[in-house]
């Protein structure tokens, strides 16, 4: 079955059944909502979603230690998010915000909603809430719904935006929580990480594939490109594409001596030309390969 194309939020609205009192902006409070049927919908718009499920109810992404007093999931335009409940209805739990791209425009927000990287998480990589946490994010909501129901004038825009841009730095801060206290299975993807690059320069996926890019990896271990960026930059201090590059100099430096020539030793790396391979080495070693192996 094709997606719902949600494009608007008086569509969004409708859908729930609830009223539009601003054209570009809406919080649903879905436990005054009635049992409903739930749709997959392509979204032409953002939402974030307070699930109020419990982690052993929860069918994706909820480890033990996680807190589990709410969940959000955060939704951009051109993404497609739900289930199909195929015509049994349901009662739903929670919030929902969701806002129109127009909205932010001319605003700080609508410059710096692409830094909001969870945007582009999967479902599986949702934020999972203390009690404390969930009461922040409620909070925000109800200010945000009180601006909504006000009659529009010229500060309304101003007001509303600048309290969606407080709801989603508390999400980057409880974010940031949440790689801490997910730090024992953040270690293990750390590790299948180094697994997965020392098994690419073992094999010959380099010469196949060429160098592996973050997509790649990230694709490997089940992550969205942005979270497994993320998490990688938590975890050592440096980005996804800082630590492929240390390991492929790694690499550089055992076959350095084995390989006939820089030509055929960039090859083996993945590197289209060899001007490149010198260049990273360089950068990062302070000598060309070819020095280094003289000098060693």
């Amino acid at each position: 079955m094709e997606p719902e194309r949600v494009d608007t939020v008086k569509q969004y609205n409708q859908s729930m059944g609830v009223e539009t009192l601003h054209p570009l902006v809406s919080v649903v409070n879905f436990n005054e909502i009635p049992r409903i049927q739930y749709f997959r919908r392509y979204m032409g718009i953002y939402a974030v979603f307070l699930k109020n499920i419990k982690c052993g109810d929860m069918r994706y992404g909820c480890q033990p230690y996680d807190y589990e007093d709410g969940t959000l999931v955060f939704i951009s335009p051109g993404q497609v998010y739900g289930i199909d409940s195929k015509g049994e209805f349901m009662k739903p739990s929670g919030y929902g915000l969701v806002f129109h791209p127009d909205l932010l425009a001319g605003t700080h927000l609508g410059k710096t909603i692409r830094d909001y990287s969870f945007f582009s998480y999967e479902v599986n990589e949702a934020l999972h809430l203390s009690k404390k946490e969930k009461d922040t994010i409620i909070d925000c909501l109800h200010k945000i719904t009180t601006e909504i129901a006000q009659p529009i004038d010229k500060h309304s825009k101003t007001l509303i935006v600048s309290t969606i841009e407080l709801f989603l730095n508390y999400c980057m801060r409880f974010y940031d929580r949440q790689f801490i206290t997910r730090n024992t299975v953040n270690r293990d993807i750390l590790v299948r990480f180094e697994e997965l690059l020392e098994d690419y320069f073992k094999t010959d996926k380099a010469q196949t594939l060429g160098l592996p890019s973050v997509a790649y990896c990230a694709e490997r271990l089940h992550l969205s490109p942005n979270y497994f960026g993320d998490l990688i930059k938590k975890e050592t201090g440096h980005t996804a594409l800082d630590f492929i590059q240390s390991k492929v100099i790694e690499a550089a430096k055992v076959k350095i001596f084995e390989a006939k020539s820089m030509s055929d030793l960039s090859y083996q790396l993945g590197f289209r030309y060899q001007q490149h391979f010198t260049r990273l080495f360089k950068q990062k070693t302070g000598t060309t390969p070819l020095e280094y192996r003289n000098l060693n």
